[in-house]
């Protein structure tokens, strides 16, 4: 009887270790903070028209070198004046009314088409095909696992990669309007992510401002890269160096 006490006492001391063993860990992202930024977000190499959702890390010594060798192509330049800037040079914000860029004209506003692009679970409003009213969202830029609802519509923006304010400035200025209407809707320059850090950034390039999620950055500066080179928009010396930087460079 005293062994058998013993056996049964042991048992129940070590129900309390496999219940804390199994929650170490939860609600936290996996190694390298590839989870919830990563997890259900993709490669920048692996989608090169923005049509994909999310932005996954680029951790491999074969994925950062790619992402080098990408961002080696951008040429650069000194910034121009922001003389002139103003946010309507751009078309209205998050219009359908947009050519040669995926999700124009479907009528569905950009804004909508990146929530449904990158968010989980999505619900949309009643009798309508296109107006996001919850979801779940990885944000990229934090590494947090988001729970939005359009009652707390800021707590996610739309993150233009490269700035129109930088675009401007670095060429945009000269442009026709349809053309900036396309870099302002144009999936492959824009990134639901933490409204927060999305004003924090401004019309900052990655010389000054970065994602928090440090696991992420070499991947936005590839994004920052594909959107220079399609739109053949250079960057800053100082931008230049610092993407390269991201990526082992």
């Amino acid at each position: 009887m005293p062994a058998r006490r013993a056996a049964v006492s042991a048992a129940v001391l070590l129900i309390p270790v496999l219940a804390l063993a199994g929650c170490s860990g939860a609600g936290k992202p996996s190694a390298g903070g590839a989870a919830p930024a990563g997890g259900a977000g993709t490669s920048p190499l692996q989608n090169p028209d923005g049509t994909r959702p999310g932005l996954a890390p680029l951790t491999s010594p074969q994925d950062q070198k790619a992402g080098r060798d990408l961002i080696a192509k951008v040429a650069t330049a000194a910034a121009g004046p922001k003389d002139g800037y103003d946010r309507n040079e751009f078309g209205p914000a998050w219009t359908d009314n947009v050519d040669s860029v995926p999700g124009g004209h479907n009528n569905c506003d950009t804004r909508n088409d990146l929530l449904a692009r990158d968010g989980r679970a999505v619900e949309r409003k009643d009798g309508s095909n296109c107006v996001v009213t919850a979801m779940t969202i990885d944000d990229p830029y934090t590494g947090k696992t988001v729970q939005w609802t359009k009652q707390q519509a800021t707590r996610i923006q739309i993150d233009h990669v490269m700035p129109l304010s930088y675009d401007w400035q670095m060429g945009a200025a000269k442009w026709d309007k349809g053309k900036r209407v396309q870099i302002a809707n144009d999936p492959l320059n824009l990134i639901p992510a933490d409204g927060s850090q999305n004003a924090s950034k401004g019309d900052s390039g990655p010389a000054t401002w970065l994602p928090a999620n440090t696991t992420i950055r070499c991947a936005y500066a590839v994004r920052f890269a594909q959107v220079s080179l399609k739109y053949q928009l250079p960057v800053t010396e100082a931008d230049k160096k610092a993407m390269l930087q991201q990526c082992g460079g």
